[in-house]
């Protein structure tokens, strides 16, 4: 069991490569993932199912018990993303699928990566989590409603299809998945050692499903656009989470978890819906983003690993000492 722990260790650490790599190969030989097209939301019910069986009683308690960090990282995910999608589409005048793929790409949830770069930059376990479960659990109203809202000019969004598809690959699995820790509890403990692997594999068998549904396409002269567009995307949605933390003072290890459950969204649920209800061209910037929030991901996370902030202090008159000046007043 502890060789399955440090493989899962030694995959995590060099997951960004694996990520960029497998694409790569199944941009060249695109037949080899051609048979995984048709199956890429029961390998993402997985990756959920697995999500769920993370879960506990306490982390829906924390949602009840300290409500106000939870709603506000929820609520900038889903206003940050989205708008920063359409807007993007606005400036680099995209049309059709090519524009409804970078719109799907902002309305997902939080990406099952966020947690592991969150954790990498020193975090706040407990929000990150509580952020991830209730933007992933809320996702079957946001997602039609905001494709409907930002995308209906470009593609027919079939919202009740995209409802129910929603509640089926992403919402059950995590319900199942909870369902069985509750009954199960300490008996899981050995598969759980498994499930960062698990999830890892099926991450890596969507993207090479993707690349190589869109391997003619990928990089044409139509959507080689939507390549700074993604990263754009992930480095504005960064940049504007953190600056909403700083603005509500929240603690700096709530500040690195709000950042990235902002900035790094559920790709994998992204392309997969792409190729269900639009096309594979839908699909490239659920891709694309797949692979390049994983390299922004890691890079932040080990600067902020790296870099403690300096904690700036001011003179006090009243009392003739310096005096630390708190980052944080808002304590959740």
């Amino acid at each position: 069991m502890n060789k399955v722990v440090s493989f899962g260790r030694w995959l995590s650490k060099w997951f960004t490569l694996f990520v960029v790599l497998w694409a790569v190969f199944n941009y060249l030989v695109p037949s080899f993932s051609a048979p995984v097209v048709a199956n890429t939301k029961y390998l993402l019910g997985v990756i959920l199912f697995g999500m769920g069986l993370t879960l506990t009683g306490q982390d829906f308690r924390r949602i009840v018990q300290k409500p106000v960090p939870v709603l506000l990282g929820t609520v900038a995910h889903y206003l940050i993303m989205p708008s920063l999608a359409w807007l993007l589409c606005l400036v680099f005048q995209l049309k059709g699928a090519t524009a409804a793929g970078v719109i799907l790409v902002g309305a997902c949830p939080s990406g099952t990566s966020s947690s592991v770069m969150a954790y990498l930059a020193g975090r706040d376990v407990a929000l990150d989590v509580s952020i991830e479960a209730l933007s992933t659990l809320l996702a079957p109203v946001m997602l039609p409603m905001i494709l409907y809202l930002f995308a209906g000019q470009y593609v027919k969004v079939p919202t009740q299809s995209l409802f129910m598809s929603t509640l089926e690959i992403v919402v059950l699995p995590i319900v199942c998945g909870v369902v069985v820790h509750t009954f199960f509890g300490k008996r899981l403990a050995p598969v759980l050692d498994f499930l960062p692997i698990v999830s890892q594999l099926a991450i890596l068998a969507i993207i090479g499903a993707v690349v190589s549904a869109n391997h003619a396409n990928l990089f044409t002269a139509a959507t080689a656009i939507v390549i700074p567009v993604v990263m754009l995307h992930n480095l504005l949605g960064y940049t504007l989470g953190y600056l909403f933390s700083r603005l509500l003072r929240l603690r700096q290890p709530q500040q690195k978890a709000l950042t990235f459950e902002v900035g790094m969204q559920d790709s994998s649920l992204g392309a997969t819906l792409a190729l269900t209800y639009f096309s594979p061209a839908a699909a490239i910037a659920s891709t694309l983003f797949s692979i390049w929030h994983n390299i922004s991901g890691s890079v932040l996370s080990s600067w902020w690993k790296n870099h403690t902030r300096k904690v700036w202090r001011r003179w006090s008159r009243t009392t003739g000492v310096w005096r630390m000046r708190p980052w944080s007043r808002l304590t959740f």
